[in-house]
């Protein structure tokens, strides 16, 4: 079965990247948000967050 990457429509707190992110890597989707909370700290993790919440196609 081939996985593929969709934001998440259950598990989403803004867009579903990291629900989306979490479900594809079959990992807790809390830890997902708190990298992107590091990353975005240092200013490139918004950047990366939004740029996902456009690639990332919806389920």
């Amino acid at each position: 079965m081939e996985k593929k990457l969709y934001r998440s429509d259950t598990d989403k707190m803004l867009c579903g990247v990291c629900g989306g992110i979490a479900e594809y890597f079959d990992v807790d989707p809390t830890i997902i948000r708190l990298l992107w909370a590091i990353l975005a700290c240092t200013g490139s993790g918004i950047l990366a967050y939004i740029i996902a919440a456009v690639i990332i196609p919806r389920r």
